[in-house]
């Protein structure tokens, strides 16, 4: 196993962006860069031995800073934060005080804000253990940035080992009471790119997931059985489009409360027999098949657009700071946020 650190880019305020390279005795490669905390590529062979890209990333930093790419911005690849997925109108309570977020997805309020931690450069550190390599990244997110209350340091940490595992830990702490929900918005696409997502096939351990109207949960907790959001058994993503013409945009309910790593799902593809299982502390995990992905242009070639990959994102339920209800994210002074994720590659 081995770790390299290489320039990616400077940004156009001047700030140095690097790009870290993990890869494990097992042809397994993962890029990572520190703006954003992004997971800029994950190369895995498939049946027969060839060597792909299976997420949606760019090889160049300008690409991510892009008009084109920010106008129908899809987060490809990073770490969401101070909140991940849908606030309700952008309204937030803590403590009986009111906080307005920026209203930044239809009527509400998404993904931390305007310029959430995907489009911060995280100080790193390379990790180099015996059983795995990995780059510890950290974020100081000050009081009233995007008008979160408090102090908050961050830090999030890839490893990579020999049993084809990607670990993705968090870990937060406050001087002030705040809501943190972190996860990583990576989009899978286990063909390479070479076909949609379509003909992937998705279990998942999930029975139940919560009730939304518009994106935004209604508080009710629904079973998944004899809908098309049932995947207790291995199907493709093509057989729900009948009624669900857009894809999935859906929060399962995973029900953890232990913190312990739970499995949560596979996602799988035929024809190149690659697959990945996710395990999770988290209560839930968003499914989303990139209806809205945008086509680019790369290089002179069109890349990406509609179901060009599915991002499967563990975390808190959208919309928890205005459920009771549901598993909270406040979190407090003397308090540490410590949420972990694994894909594992096979």
């Amino acid at each position: 196993m081995d770790i390299t650190k290489t320039m990616f880019g400077n940004l156009q305020d001047g700030g140095k962006v690097n790009l870290f390279t993990l890869t494990n005795d097992n042809n397994i490669t993962i890029k990572i860069t520190n703006y954003g905390a992004i997971i800029t590529s994950i190369e895995t062979p498939d049946k027969n031995g060839t060597i792909d890209n299976i997420v949606c990333g760019f090889e160049k930093l300008e690409n991510y800073t892009s008009e084109e790419y920010l106008g129908s911005y899809p987060y490809f690849g990073c770490i969401i934060g101070r909140f991940g997925n849908r606030i309700a109108k952008g309204k937030l309570v803590i403590e009986g005080k009111e906080y307005k977020m920026a209203i930044n997805n239809g009527p509400n309020h998404l993904h931390g804000g305007l310029i959430g931690f995907d489009k911060k450069i995280w100080d790193a550190e390379i990790l180099k253990e015996k059983s795995r390599v990995g780059v510890i990244l950290t974020y100081f997110s000050p009081d009233g940035e995007e008008n979160y209350p408090g102090n908050l340091k961050v830090s999030c940490v890839y490893t990579l080992n020999n049993n084809n595992e990607l670990l993705i830990e968090y870990f937060a702490q406050t001087d002030k009471t705040t809501v943190v929900n972190l996860t990583n918005h990576t989009y899978f696409n286990l063909t390479g790119g070479k076909e949609n997502i379509l003909n992937h096939k998705l279990k998942l351990s999930a029975t139940h997931m919560t009730e939304m109207v518009e994106q935004i949960p209604t508080g009710k907790i629904v079973p998944v059985a004899g809908t098309p959001f049932d995947f207790s058994e291995p199907k493709t993503i093509q057989s729900g489009l009948n009624d669900l013409p857009q894809g999935y945009d859906d929060n399962f309910v995973l029900g953890h409360k232990n913190g312990k790593l739970n499995y949560t799902g596979t996602l799988s593809e035929d024809t190149s027999g690659r697959q990945v299982e996710v395990y999770t502390t988290q209560p839930g995990m968003q499914v989303y098949t990139g209806y809205w992905s945008p086509e680019l242009v790369i290089d002179g070639v069109k890349k990406f657009g509609r179901f060009s990959g599915i991002a499967l994102e563990t975390q808190h339920y959208p919309d928890s700071v205005n459920q009771l209800d549901f598993p909270s994210t406040l979190l407090k002074p003397g308090e540490t946020y410590n949420e972990k994720t694994v894909y594992k590659f096979g």
